[in-house]
């Protein structure tokens, strides 16, 4: 029997995820299982290493390079035991740096590799959603979430669920342990029940002064002091989780279980490893792509007026009989018609039967997707318009050669896929999570919500453009200024571009956007389509007013919700101005790095308390400590744009957020500035660009850690 895998998880640091982790992994095993402990937080690295107090552990890392060479390896001999506790341990990571080498394959090799030989796997997890995250979480039968009597841990646990549960993960599989249950915090039970829809399951007290003893010998709490009070708690969690009755765990089967039923899945005809005409043609002869898409445009017409392809499509779906009955009639349709067509290539049995399969498969299938969607090594299809079909292959984005025959058959895809599931797309509901009948989540957007034709998400289970250079030849920032924000950008920092109405904030907005990769998956949302940018792998999505009737309005925080369900690299917004300005935040402190947006500002000061009234917009009654403690922790740079008397725009600040200064005021410092000396005779506003003195240590320890440096005598006077 698989082992039941436990995933302990919160977006906020500092509730106790690595103590209950190590503890409640031995506290099963000293109930007679076989566990095994992963330290899975690729944010803190190293701490369940140190309260375990294990001198050079193999890593997971190690572990996966051995089963590439050698996959007979015993797992025995890739894991660190601890006999003293009577637990397996392994940290996927032992430096910050090897994080970027973790990948959702090697996660998915090691849990299946894990899951033969044990009883139960423990995992510590980060504080970040990302890939790595919902690959363990997909593995997982259950997860705990950790909150602490406050109430910004249950508004972040309150929009973890919000996340997950539009990822479609069951809320059943997800419960609650409130640690440091005694502590005056300023949130009482009754409200984290009230805002959470999940189980409590155990409150863990506060006991910090036994914890804190434990950690400082390198002993785990169980161990060290098991008559404490938290080690007593823990162990009730344990014996609890031993008891079958309480159903705690969901099984994979129960998670991944599609909308068909499994003997149909294996059943249906396979479609996908078709011979594709159109990349034959295209090797072939000049012009061939163009002459096969206009044929199958022709055929797809005289198909449309023969048959019913909607009803068809339907019943379809029903059964395995159905489905071939209905492919046998439209392949014979298909071949009636292409019997009028006199092209040459027609003449050849074999082509002709392979585009006779082809076209069944566009027109009852998913068309150019479908190879995408049996090939192994392809995790993510993003569909940007008919002619841009973009996968991911081993954590790489290219585009493909593959493309829809139209517009049309691109939105039909996307109805073919949302219609079984009782879902639907239009105008009036332009956009739609679903998942297909294996389990992979789609997202789909369609005009007018996205910008050059609908774009589909499939992850498997005016205008002259002003360039950086350009700026500095307008005197709008230095060259120092240039490379210092360069790098900014380039090591995913959070930007929020600040000024007044008129000064910029948009082109600076744009050139800033110009540093990001070009191989990079970009989202933008607007109120209005403004950005340009230079990347091909763009994504422009564009908010709607309501109607005459006051209704189907969505809002930019709609867009930025569907948007992290687009699987972007960066999110730029516009310009937060409301409640949106909430959810930006929070996604800045939950992985997505390198965000960027622009506030209506008129200094760096201002910005601050700017977004403290827009956070209060959101209808959550945070206290201001709160608000500030996670605009501290989600921005790295203000950059502040004006226009000046004499018409011309600049960056004339660049700040560093340096975190909390006491309980509510953020320390600021500005590293550039721009000094006006005076007015010419033409008006022209006089002044330079300089450094304040001010060194950004923290910054610059980040861009070497990217292999960026940076000479500190830039930020000297």
């Amino acid at each position: 029997m698989p082992a039941k895998t436990i995933t302990i998880f919160s977006t906020k640091g500092g509730v106790g995820k690595t103590l209950l982790a190590v503890n409640l992994a031995i506290s099963l095993a000293g109930l007679n299982k076989k566990v095994a402990l992963l330290d899975a937080d690729f944010t803190v690295v190293g701490d369940t290493i140190n309260m375990l107090n294990i001198p050079n552990p193999k890593s997971g890392l190690d572990f996966h390079s051995s089963l590439a060479k050698q996959p007979s390896t015993p797992t025995q001999d890739l894991i660190n035991h601890l006999d003293n506790y009577k637990i397996d341990f392994l940290p996927i990571v032992l430096r910050p740096r090897q994080s970027s080498l973790v990948t959702s394959e090697m996660i998915n090799n090691i849990l299946s590799k894990l899951e033969e030989q044990y009883d139960f796997i423990v995992i510590d997890a980060g504080a970040s959603f990302s890939d790595n995250l919902l690959s363990i979480f997909n593995r997982s039968n259950l997860v705990l979430l950790i909150v602490t009597p406050d109430v910004l841990a249950v508004y972040q646990t309150k929009w973890t669920l919000d996340i997950l549960e539009s990822l479609q993960f069951p809320l059943n599989m997800i419960k609650i342990v409130v640690n440091r249950a005694e502590s005056l915090g300023s949130a009482d039970l009754q409200q984290i029940k009230a805002n959470i829809p999940c189980d409590i399951i155990s409150r863990i007290p506060s006991e910090g002064r036994a914890a804190g003893v434990a950690l400082a010998k390198g002993v785990p709490l169980a161990i060290d002091n098991p008559r404490s009070q938290v080690a007593r708690s823990i162990r009730g969690l344990a014996e609890e989780l031993l008891d079958e009755r309480k159903n705690w765990f969901v099984s994979h089967v129960d998670m991944q279980a599609g909308h068909l039923k499994k003997d149909v899945l294996e059943q249906k005809p396979s479609f996908y490893q078709l011979y594709n005409l159109t990349e034959f043609y295209l090797d072939k002869k000049e012009g061939a792509l163009d002459e096969v898409i206009q044929l199958k445009q022709r055929v797809h017409q005289k198909l449309m007026e023969q048959l019913d392809l909607k009803r068809l499509e339907v019943n379809a779906m029903t059964d395995e009989q159905s489905a071939k009955e209905i492919r046998e009639k439209v392949g014979q349709a298909i071949t009636n018609i292409l019997a009028t067509e006199t092209r040459a290539f027609l003449s050849n049995f074999e082509v002709r039967k392979h585009l006779i399969k082809e076209l069944v498969d566009e027109y009852l299938g998913l068309g150019p997707l479908e190879d995408l969607l049996n090939e192994a090594d392809v995790s993510d299809i993003m569909v940007n318009g008919k002619d841009a079909i973009y996968v991911e292959k081993h954590g790489k984005i290219e585009l493909t050669s593959k493309r829809f025959i139209s517009e049309e058959q691109l939105r039909h895809v996307i109805e073919r896929i949302v219609a079984p599931l009782g879902r639907r797309i239009d105008e009036s509901q332009p956009m739609v999570d679903a998942r297909l009948p294996d389990g992979s989540r789609v997202n789909a957007i369609i005009p007018p919500l996205a910008l050059g034709g609908a774009k589909l998400t499939i992850r498997k289970f005016g205008r002259e453009r002003l360039e950086i250079n350009d700026m500095i030849k307008i005197n709008s920032l230095s060259q120092n200024m240039r490379d210092f924000l360069e790098a900014c950008v380039t090591t995913r920092r959070n930007l929020v571009v600040s000024g007044g109405t008129g000064s910029g904030k948009t082109t600076v907005l744009n050139v800033l956007s110009g540093f990001i990769p070009n191989n990079e998956r970009i989202i933008t949302i607007e109120d209005a389509a403004e950005l340009k940018l230079r990347q091909e792998h763009w994504v422009r999505l564009e908010s709607r007013p309501p109607n005459i009737e006051g209704k189907g309005a969505i809002t930019i925080r709609d867009l930025f919700r569907n948007t992290l369900r687009m699987r972007p690299d960066r999110i730029i917004v516009g310009e937060c101005r409301g409640a949106e300005s909430l959810d930006m935040l929070q996604a800045m402190n939950t992985g997505h790095d390198g965000s960027m947006t622009t506030i209506h500002a008129n200094s760096s000061n201002d910005v601050l308390t700017r977004l403290d009234s827009m956070v209060l917009m959101s209808g959550f009654e945070l206290p201001v400590r709160a608000i500030m403690e996670m605009i501290a922790s989600a921005i790295h740079v203000i950059v502040h744009t004006a226009r000046l008397s004499d018409g011309t725009r600049k960056i004339i600040q660049i700040t560093e957020l340096v975190g909390m200064l006491d309980d509510i005021h953020i320390g600021l410092k500005d590293i550039f500035l721009f000094k006006q000396k005076g007015i010419d005779t033409n008006g022209k506003i006089l002044g330079d660009f300089h450094p304040t003195g001010y060194i950004p240590t923290k910054l610059l320890e980040e861009f070497k850690v990217r292999g960026i440096k940076l000479d500190e005598s830039m930020f000297k006077l």
